[in-house]
């Protein structure tokens, strides 16, 4: 297949664009590198540009003969999505209707856009099925239920077909070693417990230790960046296959809290690590953890990296060996 992967130079969407090419996929990247990195970007075509660019969109959709579309391009910091929320409307939604427009235009009939676990707000219950109630609670959130409204709307006017992959902590690195994690600024738990570890960082930040867990420290379910492509790549097959839309939450389906993670940071790394304690952020459940069984029932996908050990060590290999040589 031929496959436009929009954010190919970020976190999730290089590991995405390395699996594809590696099953025999052409696979075409575009991202503006506001976020990513130009030597993510190791396999297929680049075309630098905004997702918002019709002109952009244009000549890439003359010129190669796409036939799905991967989204990876959002803005996914929660509490920047607060203090502007202009910026995550404006390039979550217009951007992606932009990207959804000219795929109508030029007949592409498959898209696979990156959701959210933030779509559903403050759980009634864990874990979180499909059909639990959807109440984001901030403009991230927000701005992704938004999309996934508006694709059941193109899907019935303009037959688009769409999957919609609700990703709870997406973690780990490839464990090649080429590619891993590196947001700037960085806002998930298991790096910055690693540049912690590795003396990049002074301190590990833990909010709230009174939580009505067994350490008191906020539970969160992590799935392996391999684990999260290979569901993907069996969506699109999938939904070529039935020609249906669909929506799946994605996640181990256990929770590991703070305080696990850290304690297994210790055990693998052999590093000391610095803790300060801060008070619970607003808005941060004590539980988050996915019911993924949809998605093993109709993708016959299981998650392979499903030990949090399996995704510390990934992920400690990518920031030793190549994060502290780039200091």
């Amino acid at each position: 297949m031929n496959i436009l992967v929009v954010g190919g130079a970020g976190y999730i969407g290089s590991h995405m664009v390395k699996q594809l090419a590696n099953t025999g996929n052409a696979v075409v990247t575009l991202d503006n590198l506001s976020c990513g990195y130009r030597d993510a970007i190791k396999y297929g075509e680049f075309a630098e540009g905004d997702l918002g660019d019709p002109s952009v969109l244009d000549h890439i959709f003359s010129n190669y003969d796409i036939d799905a579309v991967m989204h990876f391009a959002a803005f996914i910091e929660v509490a920047e999505s607060v203090r502007d929320p202009a910026k995550y409307y404006r390039n979550n939604v217009i951007n992606t209707t932009v990207l959804l427009n000219a795929m109508v235009q030029h007949d592409i009939e498959y898209f696979i856009f990156s959701s959210t676990a933030a779509i559903f707000g403050e759980p009634d219950y864990t874990p979180i099925d499909e059909s639990h109630s959807k109440n984001p609670i901030n403009p991230y959130g927000r701005s992704k239920l938004m999309v996934e409204h508006i694709l059941q709307d193109y899907e019935n006017a303009y037959g688009l077909k769409s999957t919609c992959l609700r990703y709870f902590n997406a973690a780990g690195a490839d464990p090649d070693g080429e590619l891993g994690e590196r947001h700037q600024p960085e806002t998930h738990l298991i790096p910055l417990i690693l540049q912690a570890a590795s003396g990049r960082r002074p301190t590990i930040r833990v909010f709230g230790n009174d939580y009505p867990t067994e350490d008191g420290t906020c539970i969160r379910d992590y799935i392996h960046i391999i684990d999260l492509c290979t569901a993907h790549a069996l969506a699109l097959e999938y939904m070529q296959q039935t020609g249906s839309s669909a929506r799946y939450n994605l996640g181990n389906g256990q929770g590991f809290s703070v305080q696990q993670v850290i304690d297994n940071v210790r055990k693998i790394t052999g590093k000391d690590i610095n803790v300060t304690q801060d008070a619970r952020r607003p808005g941060d459940p004590a539980v988050l953890v996915a019911d993924s069984s949809l998605a093993q029932q109709q993708l016959g996908w299981q998650p392979k990296y499903n030990s949090i050990e399996s995704i510390i060590s990934t992920a400690w290999h990518w920031e030793t060996e190549f994060l502290c040589n780039r200091k």
